[in-house]
């Protein structure tokens, strides 16, 4: 049985067969997705599937912490700015101290363009995508100081003690495939109070439950999102689908 569900992190502008994955995602119950940008030409991208695909695709402009330069911190925030009214969210942003990602773009770098896309969150009241990897304290610090009151918390891999910080101040996770093997990201799923939670797939990201599982993420994996989460919270698949999609269509303003 197809369920409606919200797939609200995905890279469409990465993905070569896009019509494809959508028809087969829009058979296994898709009912919008958030397409997420990561730099100026991502978000070009981004912005025109949401116009090919309309009712269906929704913007969220970004600037991954891994395209981060000095030189370049004008012209993202330009562009994010000046065509905000188009997006539903600011996204994906956020922290990545991964060594490789440091070597290019330091700490206090990433944290100078992170507060300065919060502002802008903030200041045409969208939601902010964060991504957060081995930063999980310092993006929630972050976070937290902008002001921002709404803010998802992407494939949660880090600590408790952040992780109760991001409950209690009434922030989202939102739920990967890897809800089927991967020990923290179980943990924060089912910490998480349900009217907090939503679904995604990072497609088109690949996942490594060991070589033989190894899969590369499409739009159509949300519904894998779905029945990790719905079976480690014991509720039924139904019931963790009107959950998440009202969540996020709530969030995102797509209420239709």
């Amino acid at each position: 049985m197809a369920y409606r569900l919200v797939d609200t992190h995905a890279h469409l502008d990465e993905i070569e067969d896009t019509d494809g994955a959508l028809a087969k995602a829009k058979e296994a119950g898709l009912a919008a997705v958030i397409a997420v940008g990561i730099d100026v030409a991502s978000n070009v991208k981004t912005l025109k599937l949401s116009r090919r695909y309309p009712g269906l695709v929704y913007p969220a402009l970004g600037w991954h912490p891994e395209n981060v330069r000095d030189s370049d911190i004008d012209v993202n925030l330009e562009f994010i700015e000046s065509n905000i009214d188009k997006a539903v969210a600011v996204g994906e942003v956020g922290l990545d101290y991964h060594k490789r990602i440091r070597a290019v773009a330091g700490k206090e770098l990433q944290k100078t363009a992170l507060r300065e896309l919060l502002k802008i969150a903030k200041k045409h009241d969208k939601p902010a995508l964060i991504h957060s990897r081995y930063a999980w304290r310092d993006a929630f610090d972050v976070v937290y100081e902008a002001g921002l009151e709404i803010a998802v918390f992407h494939w949660y891999t880090g600590t408790s003690g952040v992780l109760r910080d991001i409950i209690i101040h009434g922030y989202y996770l939102s739920v990967t495939p890897a809800v089927e093997y991967h020990e923290e990201h179980r943990r924060a799923v089912k910490e998480a109070p349900l009217d907090k939670l939503l679904l995604e797939t990072d497609s088109p990201v690949t996942y490594a439950r060991g070589r033989e599982n190894e899969f590369q993420a499409s739009p159509a994996d949300v519904v894998r999102s779905l029945r990790g989460a719905a079976a480690l919270r014991g509720i039924s698949e139904a019931e963790m689908a009107e959950m998440t999609t009202g969540n996020a269509e709530r969030l995102f303003g797509i209420i239709r």
